[in-house]
């Protein structure tokens, strides 16, 4: 299922770039397209949220999780077929999901490049509130390097990127003005998840569901900590490390073991809504229980 559509000189400049690379270029793309992938963008919205300033953190991952889920939305209107499973001669040098590599379902409809959206919306983001040169030039410079790594691995089309920048920069506009608008937080998240429920109704690939249950979880966390937790950020950069790489060691090993736990319940009929299900809760505990450990200031505070 799907579709193929494409200009001609898309196939065409891709096959020259990825001649033209060679192994050691397709190696160093390998290593930029993982700066746009989930656990590098859970480390730096990790950063920023659990060390940085906090408000900020909510600012930006927002944005995020609405560019996580309006990218698979779009894509599966769409429906377009990866480069390398229409053409031969493009060769995929990273493969995005584990499983079948020619599976659309499994490795996801090809546009917009989901890499090149979430890059662009986290970073698109920072400069709007940081208001910093550093951070516009790295506004600038990563999303346009994660973008043009995806075409050189051969698993997007470069009108698939320039979708990508484009939806990036929507997301960022829109929901800033919506988060300075709308002042309660519950009702703005309760609206966003009523716009994005109806891709349960159409999407099929795996990368939607993962989306939905990853915003929700980021939501309710919010929520939950503003109530309850009420952590304060930190300015000490070894706590700040400690913080992060604590952060990222839950996220990982939650899971390994939400996947393994919800795994057992092979029902085919509820696989979407398991998997909802095991990203809410990966995200409430990372975003939103995890932080309580800042109360222990001998080590996080």
């Amino acid at each position: 299922m799907g579709n193929t559509f494409y200009f001609q000189w898309e196939p065409t400049l891709m096959v020259w770039i990825q001649n033209i690379l060679g192994q050691v270029g397709g190696e160093i793309a390998g290593v930029i397209t993982s700066l746009g992938e989930e656990t590098v963008m859970v480390a730096i919205l990790g950063f920023i949220y659990w060390c940085y300033d906090k408000k900020f953190g909510v600012y930006v991952g927002t944005n995020l999780m609405v560019g996580l889920v309006a990218n698979p939305m779009i894509k599966n209107i769409f429906l377009r077929h990866r480069p390398y499973m229409v053409h031969s001669e493009v060769k995929c040098l990273k493969q995005v999901h584990e499983g079948d590599l020619y599976d659309p379902l499994l490795q996801g409809y090809s546009f917009p490049s989901g890499h090149t959206s979430n890059a662009s919306t986290m970073y698109f983001s920072l400069p709007v509130y940081g208001k910093k040169k550093w951070l516009v030039i790295m506004a600038i410079i990563m999303p346009l390097l994660i973008g043009v790594s995806r075409v050189c691995l051969g698993v997007h089309y470069p009108t698939d990127v320039i979708a990508g920048w484009i939806l990036g920069a929507v997301v960022v506009t829109v929901m800033t003005y919506l988060q300075n608008k709308v002042k309660t937080k519950w009702k703005l998240y309760l609206w966003i998840t009523v716009f994005s429920i109806p891709g349960c109704f159409y999407c099929t690939s795996n990368d939607y569901y993962t989306a939905l249950g990853m915003m929700m979880g980021f939501f309710a966390a919010n929520l939950y900590e503003e109530k309850y937790v009420k952590f304060e950020t930190t300015t000490l950069f070894l706590k700040s490390v400690i913080r992060v790489v604590c952060g990222l060691a839950v996220f990982l090993i939650a899971n390994a073991i939400l996947k393994a736990a919800l795994g057992v319940i092979a029902i085919e009929e509820l696989e979407n809504m398991i998997r909802v299900l095991r990203y809410g809760i990966l995200v409430f505990i990372t975003m939103g229980v995890y932080p309580m450990a800042f109360r222990w200031k001998k080590v996080f505070g």
